[in-house]
Formats: structure tokens, sequence, C-alpha cells
């Protein structure tokens, strides 16, 4: 008997609680939200810059301030560290790089008788030249400048020591390049206007198979 109520007990509890169930579908019907109840303005998170981010500009100071008063003397003895892999002179042979007889505003990669990497190829085919600026960037960190380069040289921190070696780069022309003017912004690469492209190119030759 005992048994029995307390069966009893536990069917009617479960009973209640089915129906309970029922009757709290019944009374209360969710519906899932179709859009944020609290709207949150997103916007000016959206379009602030990443943390640590630059506004795009150029990544040195431009050289040409400094072309007026740089010494070419200076900059001979500064080309000795290059003479391992390029020769200056009128009509030199290429070595790991190529000849650099009329450098400066000079078309990149356009010496026939040198292979250029792929970098400077494509550049020459877009029409880059070797610009005061260019240079200045290029000898500062030639694989930040323009990646893929072949050359290996680390680079030339002193912008003062890179006036100077392109100073003296200048005057290995049979036309020197015009001097730019103090406040010229950079070019990007594009000839300068009025100036006839002289012969040369900034890069060592690729490595077998490179």
């Amino acid at each position: 008997m005992e048994f029995n109520k307390i069966f009893a007990a536990v069917l009617l509890a479960g009973i209640i609680g089915m129906a309970t169930g029922i009757v709290a579908d019944i009374l209360v019907s969710p519906e899932p939200l179709h859009e944020n109840a609290f709207k949150v303005d997103t916007s000016a998170v959206a379009t602030a810059p990443a943390a640590g981010a630059e506004q795009a500009g150029p990544s040195i100071p431009p050289i040409a301030p400094l072309m007026a008063a740089a010494d070419p003397a200076k900059g001979q003895a500064l080309s000795k560290a290059c003479t391992a892999c390029h020769t200056f002179e009128k009509g030199g042979a290429n070595k790991v790089g190529p000849n650099q007889w009329n450098l400066v505003d000079a078309p990149m990669g356009h010496k026939d008788d040198f292979n250029y990497s792929a970098a400077i190829k494509k550049k020459h085919e877009e029409g880059a030249h070797w610009t005061y600026e260019e240079l200045n960037e290029f000898l500062a960190g030639p694989k930040a400048h323009i990646p893929g380069t072949t050359m290996t040289y680390a680079g030339m921190k002193n912008e003062k020591d890179r006036a100077d070696l392109i100073a003296w780069l200048r005057t290995n022309a049979d036309t020197p390049a015009p001097l730019p003017s103090p406040d010229a912004a950079p070019a990007g690469g594009a000839a300068p206007a009025g100036t006839v492209p002289p012969a040369g190119a900034t890069e060592q030759a690729p490595k077998s198979g490179g």
C-alpha cells in the first residue's frame, strides 16, 4: 500500500510537470529577433585606422634639398665599397652588377648586355627611371625599395653620404643630369621633364637559376 502511494505521487508530479511545460509554451511564444533590440553605432570603430598604422608617405626624406651642397669627391671615396660588383668608367665591363656609367636619370634595366632580375625588368616595362629620389631610396635599402632585386647591399643609412655618392655618380656621364630643385617632390621614378635619360642601371646580376 505504501509503495502504491509513492508511485502515485511520483506519477502525479510528472504529469503536473508536463502540464506546466505545455501551458508555459502556450502562454509564452518567444520569437527570434531579426535585429538588435539596442543599436550600437560602430561607424567610428569601422573607420578608425588600425593600431600602429601610419599614413602613406615617403619612407625616407627626399634627397633633393641636399644635392646642391653634396660633395662628389666624398662620393667617389664612398663608391669604393661598390667596386666589387660594379664598374663606373665609360665602356666598363659588367661584373656581378652592371656598369654604372651614365646612371643618373637612366631608365631602369635598359642595358641589353646585362641580365636583370624580374623586379627590375618590371620597372623597365613600367617606364621607371633612376631619378635622384629613386636612387636615394634604393641606396638607403635596395630590397625594401624594390622587393625582388638581387642587389645584396644592405643599404647606406646616412642621407648625406647618399647625396655625396649620387653627386659623384652624376659626374660619370657624357652630359650630367641637371640637379633637382631643392624643393622638388619625389617623382616616383618618372623621367624628369627636359632631360635625356642616359645609360646605366643599379642592380646585381641574378644568381644562376634565379
